[in-house]
């Protein structure tokens, strides 16, 4: 290969080896389903953005139950993340492994998550989306009117805001999700004005003073592994 051949791939090449790194941490906030914040051993707090998936938004059908689900195998673990880059909000775009479990791709698989072609690498995560379709998993059990893909429901957002504001006024690509986090800082104690109970650690129901203890790592710590039938009523033991 001739040397200047070579020496203008490696120049193509060098953004995105500056960007890509290898990155271990354990996950101390989960914002929504495809965006976490990460603490490293050196206490280096940071957000990472999820990889060339998208996940309902908050406000979308689904929204809730894709963020339950990226915190069920992820939230308080030490994970890998394998970075790809950096995005406009200052946020690491990585693919994120928990042990073996390759967590974008699982988000694709329960049907937590579309694969965000714009920015894919993995074909492969094609072939789990289909699969999820025709298993009628996660979001494609809902009703078609109700499974409108995430950058879809952005725009619409972005153009109705537009047309109340009646501004050409800027607004971001991606609009910055406002979910309620799973997070193990900022949001300690004393929320929701209860001062005895507090969200530094996620409890079993074992571990329960009372029914009001349970209430708050649920609705405030959003602990939803002491609800396991999902129907919103913690600890069924004590909270009759």
């Amino acid at each position: 290969m001739p040397i200047r051949t070579l020496a203008t791939i490696l120049l193509a090449a060098l953004p995105f080896l500056a960007s890509a790194e290898t990155i271990n941490c354990r996950v101390v906030g989960v914002h929504d389903g495809d965006t976490l914040t990460c603490l490293t051993a050196a206490k280096q707090q940071f957000k990472v953005r999820l990889a060339e998936i998208d996940t309902p938004e908050s406000k979308q059908p689904y929204g809730t139950r894709a963020q339950q689900s990226l915190a069920g195998m992820v939230f308080g673990k030490d994970v890998r993340l394998e970075t790809q880059d950096t995005d406009r909000y200052g946020r690491k775009v990585a693919r994120v492994y928990a042990g073996s479990t390759d967590v974008n791709a699982e988000q694709v698989r329960q049907g937590a998550a579309w694969v965000y072609r714009q920015y894919l690498k993995d074909r492969s995560l094609l072939s789990l989306e289909d699969e999820a379709k025709q298993a009628k998993r996660g979001l494609w059990a809902l009703p078609e009117s109700e499974r409108t893909p995430p950058w879809e429901w952005r725009r619409a957002a972005r153009d109705g805001r537009h047309q109340a504001r009646d501004t050409d006024d800027e607004a971001p690509a991606q609009p910055a999700k406002r979910p309620t986090s799973f997070s193990q800082f900022g949001e300690g104690a004393n929320v929701g004005g209860s001062s005895a109970f507090s969200c530094s650690t996620l409890k079993s129901c074992k571990q329960m003073s009372s029914c009001a203890e349970a209430k708050f790592q649920l609705q405030q710590c959003h602990n939803y592994r002491i609800d396991g039938d999902g129907d919103g009523v913690p600890c069924e033991a004590i909270c009759r």
